[in-house]
């Protein structure tokens, strides 16, 4: 039922429209009786109910009200019927609704009609309401298709308008999924650099505290079995920063004594480290501790794994308005030629510290071992990084 209501809605502006054409239709023969204007009245009503029903249908159906038109006009020839002034009305809905929404084809018919018309209004009243009808229909066809060709432009640059916001939409959905695309392959880098800091380094110290285990002799157990406890720790220290790292990327603990305690862990693997701190040691936020952390760790990792064993690692931690963590080792013999000191890790504890402000120096020194005349390198690494207390 609804939908049939919908229906008949759209029709209620021509109904009314045809209602007001057929009383004053009715009114008009009324009157023509009552003065006796037209002697054959009864050729009247056939016009009137024709024009009313060609007024309603001329926005609908411009085609058929026009053809009715034409049989309206038809008859008033043959009949020689009188014209109407109500039928000026059709200037207004039929001809005026060919042009503004009827095909191609109809419009051509509608702006013909305009002589047709005149004709026999030119035989009934006179040449000049003749020429007082056509140009009433003329202009009405005009103004029809000027309405028509500035609906289209409208309707074409609203579709416009529509078209390039959902082109500016979709190309706003492709740069979000972009984006998005490009922050999960950052975090799947990041989690890679994390990943290999934290194995790397444990598997640097658990091969330095098993080498330095092939040194005890056989008879000292004690000695074995505390290498092998310690072995045994730093793997399962490393496991659980792998948890860690797979589970969040933020220390729990940003206390400097961290740091320290890394220290601590590859001097007690049996490599020989100097330590030096100098400065007010603080708390740090969960990114700085993170990237500070993660920097040292793979310091000493190139450290471990391409220093000479036999020489001393630096590390120095120096507090003022920056972090600067510096490790200096000595690269001997075969381990000369790796220039590449670090592979990717260089490139990982970079953009760990421009990520957060921060800077890297690598510095190669060659010079000639003094014990057996050997090319040797120092090898420094530097690194800055801001330093900003936790919030109170």
């Amino acid at each position: 039922m609804s939908a049939i209501r919908a229906g008949w809605r759209v029709w209620i502006p021509e109904g009314a429209a045809a209602l007001v054409v057929l009383i004053a239709g009715a009114v008009e023969a009324l009157i023509s009786a009552h003065y006796n204007i037209f002697p054959n009245r009864g050729t009247i009503v056939p016009i009137v109910a024709g024009t009313a029903v060609a007024v309603g249908l001329g926005r609908r159906w411009p085609g058929v009200a026009l053809a009715l038109a034409w049989l309206i006009g038809g008859y008033q020839v043959v009949m020689s019927a009188p014209v109407l002034l109500v039928q000026l009305a059709l200037a207004a809905a039929v001809v005026y609704g060919t042009s503004r929404w009827g095909s191609t084809a109809t419009m051509v018919a509608g702006i013909g009609s305009v002589p047709a018309v005149a004709v026999p209004v030119a035989l009934s009243v006179g040449r000049y309401g003749g020429v007082f009808v056509a140009a009433l229909f003329g202009v009405s066809w005009m103004a029809g298709l000027a309405l028509r060709r500035l609906t289209d432009r409208a309707a074409q640059s609203v579709a416009s308008q529509r078209a390039a916001e959902e082109d500016a939409a979709q190309a706003h959905r492709d740069s979000e999924q972009a984006k998005e695309i490009a922050r999960l392959r950052e975090e799947q880098a990041q989690l890679a650099r994390d990943v290999h800091d934290v194995v790397g380094h444990s598997l640097a110290v658990i091969l330095a505290q098993a080498e330095s285990a092939q040194f005890v002799d056989d008879a000292d157990t004690a000695a074995l079995r505390l290498s092998m406890t310690n072995i045994a720790n730093l793997a399962r220290s490393s496991l659980q920063d792998v948890r860690l790292v797979l589970t969040s990327t933020t220390p729990s603990d940003s206390a400097p004594g961290e740091l320290r305690n890394m220290v601590e862990t590859v001097r007690a693997s049996g490599r020989e480290i100097t330590f030096d701190e100098t400065g007010t040691a603080r708390p740090l936020p969960p990114d700085l501790a993170t990237v500070a952390y993660r920097v040292l760790q793979e310091m000493l990792t190139n450290a471990m794994r391409h220093g000479n064993r036999d020489a001393p690692i630096a590390v120095e931690l120096r507090w003022a308005d920056e972090l600067r963590i510096e490790t200096v080792n000595t690269i001997t013999g075969e381990n000369v030629t790796e220039t590449s000191h670090g592979g990717h890790g260089l490139a990982g504890m970079r953009r760990r510290l421009e990520s957060v402000g921060g800077r890297l120096d690598i510095r190669r020194q060659t010079f000639e071992n003094v014990h057996d005349g050997a090319a040797a390198i120092t090898f420094t690494a530097t690194a800055w990084l801001p330093v900003r207390t936790l919030s109170p």
